[in-house]
């Protein structure tokens, strides 16, 4: 052999060999049992149910909201309400004095809950809990005939997102997160116009929770056994259900695309670890924390969806900075954004420049949903985060009173959830991307998308 052609071989094996040893290490996978589905719930129309009979299980913040909210509506029966606390449950029936609801009281037992999702009268079971109780909770209603709403997070693990689809599919029963920034105006607009085809082909959406709440998981008022502090011994996007709840379904998650993996960093905790450190030597019920390691200010979490498309979250709830869900659509054609709010709306662009107010509520008509035209003022005087909590449980009722799927489904719950176990699995292996799970069982790429505008139905009154 040629000298010239011995060291062109061996230097070529050289390079094969340099480029082995510069392979990236394997990423991590989330590990998920085999799940072949039984029955799809996207989609799926229940049958009818003319007045609608609710139990409602934990009354604090949230479920105390919820049920002031309900006595606006016609053909709804509160048949019972449920709080651990006997103050709670007390003052939330208060708001039904002078209607016509006189529901039970549960209260004073760990599993008084379980009475109610038992009672043969119930068609609803509506929960507002700490979030380690949603799915155990949600899972045990179904279980015994009910449809089940939650509050955000459905689940804290991968696990308990998949029993939620199990059972749901099993059941027959609906298992719907209760995600009421999907029922904001602007959010509702943004959807509307990405149907239409106002941003043509979506390219990257944005979202967030960005909200300096860090007072509250130390507030002897506004805590109960410290549930919220605890959560945050976790570290990860904790809550991305508001930033991703309304760029998902602009995005036909589950209906047409899917999210195929993400990518988390979190930094180091500046906020929370020195005043729970400290309150741990003088107050007995923070000991629990003395020397415990919380999650970082901030998150940021990107995920790849099977198209091709990309999203991006961010999570920071101990930082001093303004509200923020950033709610950023961008396409091909033009591109939305809300936060920094501008005034009282959102900005629209279709070029370098944001288009002016006269242009901006002409596209408002335009594309304004049927469900802000029916029921957006009202909501507005309702309240409950300006009208967005009211729309929410309005379309609920109906869509369960007319025969129609809800706007959201089981497997909207799981993935979107899901995002807080990957999250912290990521930040915990140098932000490696890790999978996520496909709970449809491929059923993603036939689903329809629901027409969250209120083409059906809307025939659920209010009352005056």
């Amino acid at each position: 052999m040629k000298k010239r052609d011995f060291l062109k071989i061996t230097g070529l094996a050289g390079m094969s060999g340099l480029s082995i040893g510069l392979k990236a290490a394997p990423s991590p996978k989330s590990t998920f049992p085999p799940h072949r589905q039984t029955f799809n719930m996207s989609g799926y129309a229940a049958p009818k149910i003319d007045t609608v009979r609710i139990g409602y299980i934990g009354l604090g913040n949230r479920g105390g909201g919820a049920v002031k909210r309900i006595t606006h509506l016609e053909n709804v029966e509160v048949k019972a309400i449920c709080d651990i606390r006997p103050e709670k449950a007390a003052a939330a029936a208060k708001a039904f004095e002078g209607t016509s609801h006189s529901p039970q009281i549960y209260s004073g037992s760990a599993d008084a809950w379980k009475k109610v999702c038992e009672r043969d009268d119930i068609d609803l079971i509506y929960i507002c809990t700490p979030w380690s109780l949603h799915t155990p909770m949600a899972v045990y209603a179904m279980e015994q005939g009910k449809h089940a709403v939650t509050e955000i997070p459905a689940a804290n693990t991968l696990a308990d997102c998949w029993k939620l689809v199990e059972t749901s599919e099993r059941t027959r029963k609906h298992c719907m997160m209760l995600e009421n920034c999907c029922y904001d105006f602007f959010e509702l607009l943004t959807l509307n116009m990405a149907r239409q085809g106002y941003f043509g082909e979506i390219v990257h959406v944005e979202g967030a929770y960005l909200h300096d709440i860090v007072d509250s998981f130390f507030k002897k008022e506004a805590r109960y056994d410290n549930w919220r502090l605890r959560e945050n011994l976790r570290n990860g996007n904790l809550y991305p259900m508001h930033g991703l709840g309304p760029i998902a379904q602009i995005l036909d998650i589950n209906r047409g695309d899917k999210m195929d993996y993400l990518v988390s960093m979190s930094t180091n905790d500046f906020a929370i670890a020195p005043r729970a450190h400290a309150l741990a030597t003088t107050d007995p019920d923070f000991k629990e924390f003395a020397g415990k390691t919380f999650r970082g200010n901030h998150n940021t979490t990107t995920i790849r969806t099977n198209k091709g498309k990309t999203i991006m979250l961010q999570h920071d709830v101990s930082s001093p900075r303004p509200y923020s869900r950033i709610h950023l659509v961008s396409g091909t054609k033009g591109i939305a954004q809300k936060y920094p709010l501008d005034g009282e709306r959102g900005r629209i662009s279709q070029g370098h420049e944001w288009i002016a107010d006269t242009e901006y509520q002409e596209l408002e008509k335009k594309y304004q949903p049927e469900i802000v035209k029916r029921i957006g003022e009202l909501a507005k005087k309702v309240g409950g985060h300006g009208g967005m909590d009211f729309l929410m449980d309005w379309r609920l009722i109906d869509c369960l009173r007319n025969g129609l799927p809800l706007d959201q489904d089981v497997y909207d719950a799981a993935a979107w959830s899901s995002i807080v176990p990957l999250s912290i699995e990521s930040v915990a292996n140098r932000s490696n991307s890790v999978d996520v799970p496909d709970f449809t069982d491929g059923a993603w790429k036939k689903n329809e998308p629901v027409d969250i505008s209120m083409a059906e139905g809307g025939n659920t009154r209010v009352k005056s």
